[in-house]
């Protein structure tokens, strides 16, 4: 099939819609009107009046027929354009000035075609939106990967299963707040422009705050440190579902902007987390997609029953041979080296990381990996039998960490002792390293109760629809287009 001209196109329908102007019909009308979806459209009797709209996805002539298809966000159905059913001017009209992609509503009748097909036969029509540029070829669609994120919306409009991934996650987070509340958890919102970001470890974007002259940074978590805020303020159970962004680089698992969900539940610790973290999870699996045995990343799990722990410690030992207690920086280094993998920073908290992240991807999980190294959990609550380990967890499906929760610390020299810690190493050049909070700290020293917090976000529902995290977002971050437009590809 020969690719459309755009530009040709457009002028040809510029030309209509002058045509269209002349014959006194208004090509953008602000009032329609419609009674029935095409869903509902389907379902009624042959016989019965209808009125509907929709864009036309497809146009074929056939004499004195001519035979549409008309989809809005309810449906696609057949209508029927008959010479002899609409004036002789009124049906040339419709087929020599209206062009698939074009807007229209329609009043007719329903009946059924000899060949079983749910249709309308049309008496009457009004041009709602003329358009001026042709829709991609139904049997391709936009084969470009940039460009079909670029141009999202018509990937939506001509894939109904994409359009499901959104009803999809939108019943996701539903099923999530739901679940929160039926939990006696109290939905908050807390800043997304913070003086000092805290609550993960990771580089943010940083603006400028002209009116207080100062620069201040886009929230790096869902307001972990003002959620604990509010345990001290006498909230026992709050929760919030809101955008968190970082300033790292993109992979199918990672974006710059995304949404996560956060909770803070006081008087409960990180073994009270991991029970309702599956709990919700399992609620997920089954309310939003109907099943609990997915495959995602070439693993295939079930996330029903009991998960069971394995200690980050343990679990590294194994795989490397490293004990990541008492092995030296250097003796870490070399084994990274041996193994190939590439890592950045030579402290021993971003090689403890690395290691971690080397042997997460052999598990399928679902798993709880729990008893993190105090290096790498600056917010979390020691054991005290192990100082040196946290009371940490983390769910691992399908190699990869998708839920973060742990008990809170909430004895202020310790946090402060930790947070100095995280201070040199973002002096020593760590990009990565936890900012810094002393009024946190402050707040800590007036009490905070025991509390157990845990985040995840939309990574999860990537996973379960096994699919890149940017393709589960409506509109993913895209470099501009620099020189000419390449919209002529969406009509090959």
């Amino acid at each position: 099939m020969e690719p459309i001209n755009i530009n040709d196109e457009r002028a040809i329908r510029l030309k209509k819609m002058e045509d269209l102007q002349e014959a006194r019909i208004n090509p953008y009308p602000a009032h329609t009107i419609r009674q029935q979806t095409v869903a509902q459209a389907l379902e009624m009797a042959e016989g019965a009046q209808v009125s509907v709209a929709g864009r036309i996805m497809t146009k074929r002539e056939m004499g004195k027929l001519t035979f549409c298809h008309l989809q809005d966000e309810s449906g696609k159905m057949q209508i029927v354009f008959q010479q002899d059913k609409l004036s002789t001017d009124n049906y040339k009209l419709f087929t020599k000035k209206i062009d698939s992609g074009d807007i229209i509503s329609i009043f007719g009748e329903r009946f059924v075609t000899h060949k079983g097909e749910q249709s309308i036969l049309v008496s009457a029509w009004t041009l709602l939106t003329k358009s001026l540029l042709p829709l991609p070829d139904k049997f391709h669609g936009i084969q470009n990967e940039e460009l079909r994120l670029r141009k999202r919306y018509l990937d939506l409009l001509l894939d109904p299963e994409l359009r499901d991934v959104f009803y999809k996650k939108a019943k996701f987070w539903e099923t999530t707040r739901n679940f929160m509340k039926e939990h006696g958890f109290f939905e908050v919102e807390t800043p997304y422009l913070e003086t000092t970001t805290g609550g993960a470890e990771a580089r943010p974007f940083q603006t400028h705050h002209h009116d207080f002259d100062m620069d201040v940074y886009l929230r790096i978590s869902v307001g972990e440190l003002w959620q604990k805020r509010l345990m001290s303020a006498g909230y026992e159970k709050t929760f919030e579902i809101g955008k968190v962004f970082r300033n790292e680089g993109s992979s199918p698992d990672h974006l710059q902007e995304f949404t996560n969900m956060e909770f803070y539940w006081a008087y409960a610790d990180y073994r009270d987390g991991m029970k309702l973290t599956q709990e919700l999870v399992q609620k997920i699996a089954l309310e939003v997609f109907g099943k609990t045995t997915f495959t995602s990343k070439g693993f295939e799990y079930d996330v029903a029953g009991e998960w069971p722990q394995i200690e980050y410690r343990e679990e590294v030992l194994k795989q490397t041979g490293i004990d990541i207690l008492t092995a030296t920086e250097q003796e870490m280094a070399n084994r990274l080296d041996e193994l190939k993998v590439k890592y950045e920073g030579e402290n021993k908290e971003r090689l403890t990381d690395t290691l971690w992240k080397y042997c997460r991807k052999n598990i399928a999980g679902p798993v709880f990996l729990v008893h993190h190294p105090k290096l790498v959990s600056p917010l979390s609550k020691a054991i005290p039998e192990n100082p040196e380990l946290t009371q940490r967890f983390q769910a691992i499906i399908a190699g990869s960490e998708l839920c973060n929760g742990f008990s809170e610390l909430n004895d202020p020299v310790d946090q402060r002792q930790r947070f100095e810690l995280q201070q040199k190493l973002i002096e020593a050049g760590d990009s990565e390293a936890m900012m810094p909070d002393f009024e946190f700290v402050e707040m800590l020293e007036h009490g905070m109760p025991p509390a157990c917090g845990f985040g995840f976000g939309e990574r999860l529902f990537a996973f379960f629809m096994d699919k890149p995290i940017r393709e589960c977002q409506l509109f993913p971050l895209l470099k501009p287009e620099h020189g000419e437009n390449s919209i002529d590809d969406t009509t090959k």
